[in-house]
């Protein structure tokens, strides 16, 4: 087990290399990778039920302290990313099938490495875990909302549909792992080292998977996309930030608002997309996992040099 856990910290610091990697297999052997597409779901699953054993009862405490903040910060990721989805896509003049994909991704909950990155970017944590666990709770209900009032004039939206995908793929496992860790605790926490390997790998078999599906397509537009992408991600960071700041936020709870913004549940939205729509839909939430993984990374090395000092704390008025 000891050798096992070295390899599920190892994978975890690794990440964003690991995800970029699959998407370079996904493009250079699509025939091996998109056999994978049909399990995307699957592994998503999997994903948010290990996401719910990393979750207790007392990470939702933050609410009752500070409803203020959790709100505003919730209301963000579910208002800043699918408008900026929308509206890049439109504007970089991308085809119907990649604009619901770019809506998706915005519409999903807080991603599930968003944690780590906060974290590491000497963030609030407990905040960070609170809003990706509520934004998370929301997103049945939330996200097929959105995604029919965004793109529902550009394809049919089944929201009916979407909503019991997100049941099945994220709320039901997610609770189940929560309740699981609630009343086992002592059989789930020799197991809690092993979820980064765990949610790594299943993270780079959707990435290659979707990325060899669309292998022409990325060949074709992926350099559009992809700066659309990047574009996405940076806006959402920034408006993240921002509105910590103009909520009067302390520095470390800006931190953890711009990173639970601008990183998206994109595994999500690709298993969605597939499922609902065509393997083309799934390219934006692909590549928004590759990217987003690699600007985290850049922005928690440079926050962990540049710790909220308790002077800054102390100048800042008390949360909302």
């Amino acid at each position: 087990m000891t050798v096992v856990t070295k390899v599920a910290d190892l994978v975890g610091r690794w990440f964003a290399v690991l995800v970029l990697a699959g998407a370079l297999v996904g493009l250079l052997l699509p025939e091996q990778t998109a056999p994978v597409v049909p399990h995307v779901p699957l592994l998503l699953g999997i994903i948010m039920f290990g996401m719910g054993l990393t979750m207790r009862p007392a990470d939702f405490t933050v609410v009752t302290r500070h409803p203020g903040t959790v709100l505003l910060g919730v209301l963000a990721q579910y208002t800043v990313m699918p408008l900026l989805g929308w509206g890049i896509a439109h504007a970089f003049g991308l085809p119907p099938l990649l604009v619901v994909g770019m809506v998706l991704v915005g519409a999903s909950p807080g991603g599930t490495a968003s944690n780590v990155i906060v974290y590491l970017a000497r963030g609030d944590v407990a905040l960070s875990v609170a809003m990706t666990s509520i934004s998370t709770m929301l997103a049945p209900f939330v996200t097929p909302l959105l995604v029919l009032g965004l793109a529902g004039s550009t394809l049919p939206v089944a929201a009916g549909d979407l909503f019991l995908s997100i049941l099945q793929v994220v709320l039901l496992p997610v609770v189940a792992g929560l309740l699981l860790r609630t009343f086992a605790e002592r059989v789930v926490s020799p197991l809690l080292p092993l979820m980064p390997l765990v949610s790594v790998t299943g993270i780079v078999l959707v990435v290659a998977g979707v990325v060899g599906a669309n292998a022409d397509a990325v060949l074709g537009t992926g350099l559009l996309l992809a700066l659309a992408v990047v574009v996405h991600n940076t806006l959402g960071l920034t408006v993240g930030y921002l509105v910590g700041y103009f909520g009067r936020m302390p520095e470390s709870a800006r931190r953890a608002a711009s990173v639970e913004v601008g990183m998206q549940n994109s595994g999500l939205a690709a298993s969605l997309a597939t499922t609902h729509f065509e393997p083309l839909a799934a390219l934006p939430g692909a590549l928004f996992s590759v990217w987003h993984n690699l600007s985290g990374a850049a922005v928690a090395t440079y926050w962990a040099r540049n710790a909220p000092g308790d002077a800054e704390e102390a100048a800042e008025p008390e949360r909302p």
